[in-house]
């Protein structure tokens, strides 16, 4: 019996294995929904021991209807598996295999699947784009490679020897009537001063070391104050030279050099004084700033106390101020005295870039900030070089007539 082998009717073979059990044949079938609405069972493959090697266990995949009503294989799990970037968020209510891939929050990563939490990256570093890994965050300041750094930088260079060449004009034509009319002394030290403005504005570029950050703003104050407390002393010295030429007055003495001189002094020292005190109590220092944009790493100079600067700032402006209105005042002077207009005129321009420069500074981030700054230095002091020693220098360039003694004079007696 157990080496009978048979053959049916329909050609298909029977026989038993040396246990006496037949071969295993068994069809696949699958339930489908008919046309008609009932069930019915559909032969997708079957299981035949006996066929040939390869032939055993066959399936039509097509012929599969699943219970969703198509034919593509059903995936068996409740969620999908979560690439690098993101991290397995679980469902409230619901197995622990169900969960959302929720993408890392800002600054951090999760590099592997399936990660069950994300990554802060080191304070120096910043995801990719993908939130895969941390990559080394871009360092920005105001640098001389760049291409708004070096045009300040050659701007600050090209105008610092502007004054000088106004100041070898002055002394080349020193005794003609209108550099002496004009406080020559005061003039030349005015143009000097004038120059180390546009010189200063280079100590904003470049890489922010703590010597440059410590003197920067000190050397700006007090240059500044320097070159406003020139236009001040000037100022005075034209009201006092006017006064001084009425019948009985006793103001000859103070039209004296001296007078200028000790007028900028005051100036200076308060303004020196308020610096060695920002200096001494809370100075400046570089840092890196992470904060302003969490992208960068800006490397800044921290000014230490605000007030400070606000306060230098501030007693500049006061200086301008009380030059503006007095050289406002001032204007109908006779034209042999009269520097008051163009006095007038810079003071109004130096007040406009400051006033200016406050939102504008405040609106700005990174190394803008600090090239608002830069442009409002070398902004208010092309506007007092311009205003001052433009029409002195045409005149003595084009106008020789007009630089005369009896021209002066002339013009000196036409009091309105």
């Amino acid at each position: 019996m157990k080496s009978m082998r048979l053959r049916l009717n329909s050609l298909k073979e029977i026989f038993f294995d040396k246990n006496g059990d037949p071969p295993a044949v068994y069809d696949i079938v699958n339930l489908q929904l008919s046309p008609t609405g009932g069930m019915k069972f559909v032969k997708v493959g079957s299981y035949d021991t006996a066929a040939p090697p390869g032939c055993i266990f066959t399936i039509n995949m097509s012929s599969i209807l699943w219970n969703s009503g198509e034919t593509q294989v059903p995936n068996s799990v409740c969620s999908q598996s979560c690439p690098p970037g993101f991290w397995k968020a679980a469902r409230r209510g619901e197995p622990a295999c169900c969960y959302d891939c929720a993408p890392c929050p800002q600054g951090e990563i999760s590099n592997q699947t399936d990660s069950f939490s994300c990554l802060k990256c080191p304070w120096d570093m910043w995801p990719n784009p993908e939130k895969s890994s941390c990559l080394p965050k871009p360092i920005e300041y105001l640098s001389y490679e760049e291409t708004l750094g070096t045009a300040l930088a050659c701007t600050s260079t090209i105008s610092s020897l502007v004054p000088v060449v106004i100041l070898k004009l002055f002394v080349q034509f020193k005794a003609t009537p209108i550099v002496k009319a004009n406080n020559y002394s005061l003039s030349c030290l005015l143009l000097l001063s004038l120059s180390f403005c546009f010189l200063c504005s280079l100590m904003f570029i470049g890489f922010p070391k703590y010597g440059i950050c410590l003197v920067r703003q000190a050397a700006f104050g007090i240059v500044f104050s320097l070159c406003v407390s020139c236009i001040l002393a000037k100022t005075i010295m034209v009201v006092f030279a006017f006064m001084a030429t009425k019948p009985g007055s006793n103001l000859k003495k103070w039209t004296s050099p001296w007078m200028s001189y000790m007028i900028i002094s005051i100036c200076l020292l308060l303004q020196f004084i308020l610096c060695i005190t920002w200096l001494s109590i809370n100075p400046p220092f570089p840092e890196q700033n992470i904060e302003t944009q969490p992208r960068l790493i800006i490397l800044q100079c921290n000014e230490g106390s605000s007030t400070a600067f606000w306060c230098m700032l501030g007693y500049l402006g006061l200086l301008s101020t009380i030059s503006f209105i007095v050289a406002f005042l001032a204007r109908r002077l006779p034209d042999s005295f009269n520097e008051a207009k163009y006095i007038t005129f810079s003071m109004l321009a130096f007040l406009s870039v400051w006033v200016s420069y406050i939102p504008a500074s405040l609106s700005s981030q990174g190394k803008y900030t600090v090239a608002m700054e830069v442009f409002a230095i070398l902004a208010s002091s092309w506007a007092i070089l311009f205003c001052m020693f433009a029409p002195k220098c045409f005149i003595i360039l084009f106008r020789p007539s007009m630089n005369s003694r009896e021209y002066v004079m002339k013009k000196g007696q036409n009091v309105k």
